[in-house]
Parts: C-alpha cells; sequence; structure tokens
C-alpha cells in the first residue's frame, strides 16, 4: 500500500512538473537565484500566517513530537478573510488555495497528519474537532475534509519571549533573597502572594461548584472558564468564561443521584470529623508563628546573635582559665595557708560538736 501511494505522488509530481515546463516561456523563465528568491517567499508567507493571530490552530503529539497544527476548512476561511497576505507571494499571488497549500507541502513547509483514534469514544456523539495525537497522512495534497496540516519548521522566537526566558534566573535570585528584604516589602509579597492563591482556589471551587449542580439537576456539563487549567491556550482563550456546547451525551439519572449522594455523604464525614475550635487555634498558631519567624528574620540579628554566641563561648573559655589558674596557685601555696586552713577547720569541727552537745543537754 504504500509503495502503491509513492508511486501515485512520484507520476503525480512529475505530471505537474511536465505542465509546469510545457507552460513556461523561454523568454521568461527565471533563472536560478529569482527561484531562490521565490522559495523565501513561500517561506516568509508561512512564517506570516503562522504568526497570524485569526489562524485557529492547536499543539498535538505527531511521532512522539509536539508540533503546532490547523485544520484545511480554517486555512480556506482564513485566505478568504485576509487576501492581502498574498501580496508576499509577488508572481505567485493569484494561486488558489489548494494550489499555495501543495506548494508548501512540496517544499517541506507543511505535512499533512491525520487522527490517531478514527473511531467514536464511547459516551461522545462525534469525533474530537482537535486531537491530542496525530500521524502522518499517505496522501500528501490539500484537502478541506477533516484534514490537519502541521508546520514543520521552527518559529522564530519574538523579542519579549527572549526577554522572559532571561528573566527566570533574575527571578530565582530574587526568590532566593527575600529573606534579607525590608519588613514592608516582605509583607507586600506575602499579601500578594496569598491574594493571588486565595483567588485561584476560590475560582476552582466555583468552578467546581457550578459544574455539580448543572450535572446533577440539569444533566448539563457546564465549565465556565474552560481553557483556565488548559497547557497549550492563548490569552484570550485562557480567560475565556462561557464554555462551548456540550458535545457528549447526556448523563443518565440513576448516575447523577448516585454521585450527589456520594457527595453529600463525603460533606458531611468532613463536616464530622472536622476539628475544634482549640484545634484549629492551635494550629493557626504555629502557623503565625512560623510566619512571623520569617518575616522577622534580619541578618543584622542573625550576625549580633553570632557575635554573642562567640562571646559567651569567649567568656565561657575564659572562666575556665581562671578557674585552673586558681587552683594551680592554691596547690603551690605556702606551708603556714595549709596549717591555718586545718586549724580553721578543727575550730569549725568543736563549735559542731559543742552545739550538739548543748542540744543533748537540753
Amino acid at each position: 500500500m504504500k509503495k502503491a501511494g509513492a508511486e501515485k505522488k512520484r507520476a503525480r509530481r512529475s505530471s505537474a512538473a511536465v505542465k509546469t515546463t510545457a507552460g513556461r516561456d523561454p523568454a521568461t523563465d527565471t533563472p536560478p537565484r529569482k527561484q531562490a528568491n521565490k522559495k523565501d517567499v513561500f517561506q516568509l508567507f508561512a512564517e506570516k500566517v503562522r504568526d497570524h493571530k485569526d489562524l485557529v490552530s492547536r499543539w498535538a503529539v505527531l511521532q512522539e513530537t509536539r508540533v503546532e497544527y490547523f485544520r484545511g476548512k480554517d486555512f480556506v476561511t482564513f485566505l478568504r478573510n485576509h487576501s492581502e497576505l498574498k501580496d508576499i507571494l509577488e508572481s505567485d499571488r493569484h494561486l488558489e488555495v489548494e494550489d499555495i497549500v501543495n506548494v508548501l507541502l512540496s517544499k517541506n513547509l507543511l505535512v499533512r497528519c491525520d487522527r490517531v483514534v478514527k473511531t467514536v469514544r464511547p459516551g461522545k456523539r462525534k469525533l474530537s474537532t482537535w486531537p491530542a495525537h496525530l500521524e502522518i497522512y499517505p496522501e500528501q495534497e490539500f484537502s478541506d475534509n477533516d484534514a490537519f496540516f502541521a508546520w514543520t519548521f521552527v518559529n522564530k522566537r519574538p523579542l519579549w519571549q527572549t526577554l522572559l526566558s532571561l528573566s527566570w534566573p533574575v527571578l530565582t535570585l530574587a526568590i532566593c533573597l527575600f529573606p534579607v528584604y525590608p519588613h514592608q516589602a516582605k509583607l507586600l509579597i506575602l499579601y500578594s502572594c496569598a491574594g493571588v492563591l486565595l483567588l485561584i482556589i476560590c475560582l476552582l471551587l466555583v468552578r467546581a461548584l457550578i459544574f455539580g449542580v448543572s450535572w446533577t439537576l440539569l444533566g448539563k456539563r457546564i465549565w465556565i472558564f474552560p481553557n483556565i487549567l488548559a497547557e497549550e491556550a492563548t490569552l484570550r482563550e485562557l480567560f475565556r468564561f462561557w464554555p462551548q456546547k456540550d458535545e457528549e451525551e447526556k448523563p443518565k439519572l440513576t448516575a447523577r443521584i448516585f454521585y450527589a449522594t456520594v457527595a453529600v455523604l463525603a460533606i458531611l464525614l468532613l463536616r464530622h470529623h472536622a476539628p475544634d475550635e482549640a484545634a484549629r487555634a492551635r494550629y493557626q498558631k504555629r502557623v503565625s508563628n512560623i510566619i512571623d519567624d520569617v518575616l522577622e528574620w534580619d541578618p543584622r540579628l542573625a550576625l549580633s546573635g553570632m557575635m554573642d554566641s562567640m562571646q559567651s563561648e569567649v567568656n565561657g573559655t575564659e572562666t575556665d582559665n581562671n578557674g585552673s589558674s586558681n587552683s594551680s596557685e592554691k596547690a603551690a601555696a605556702s606551708p603556714d595557708y595549709v596549717e591555718h586552713e586545718h586549724e580553721h577547720e578543727h575550730e569549725h569541727d568543736e563549735s559542731t560538736d559543742d552545739k550538739d552537745l548543748y542540744n543533748d543537754n537540753i
């Protein structure tokens, strides 16, 4: 099958080449330099079309490689609405959409693809509009009937993406230096990050609540901000509020009742095992202590603490040295001092015996 397709493709290209050579005029034939410029013209056209925002495209996996692709019918609509882009092709600007795409395919700027999963999945009414996995189609020709075309060249990075990639090391260094920031800057960063995190959590909870209520009561799948968790999406698609039309089958009533019962039981179980006020107060105090330690940390205080510890170690060493020197001086004292010490101890013993005798008489 592959050999037959390759032979058909080769024969089709050879016949097209014969037609083009037969229709050329030797006087108006383009020299090699102009042919090279014409190739650059199609390259420039492909780059302009790919960077245009009105051409709807998605990302998918093609032979273990992520590629950007579009649909054939969307390309026809795009060139119909933006016919001024054909002026880039200069002498070939009068070509039809099919001919332009075929030239891009012959120059390996595009490759026609097909969806890997060609059967409708259980629970869905039709095939996915934008499949996530693609494979190369045997016949590399243009078609607007469920045909997909992937760009094969590496797109040039815009300047803002380059600057953004260079700013990541600076951002990482700024995060590492957070402990040495002033106290007001720490508070600003802490409350800003906490506010953004709280906003994201509330948004996800509201999405889940609306979906659960609509799915249970109405049997409809309503996800507000449907692309908020998408890996590949433009800024406009990321913050799109209302979802597209639901293409899946309506869920059964028994399934809706079952999951609603499970959700109610889970909420009651979590409420029953929720911590009491004392436990919440202890946890809040512990967290606040950790946050206070981070916010109140100052390198000057840390250095002063290190100096105090070093000073206490020095003082302890001097005390030990003084004690050892005093003991050595006592050991080297005169015999008179030793005899005086013995006499003092003897007098102390006699006074103790007199006190014991007086207590016995009483």
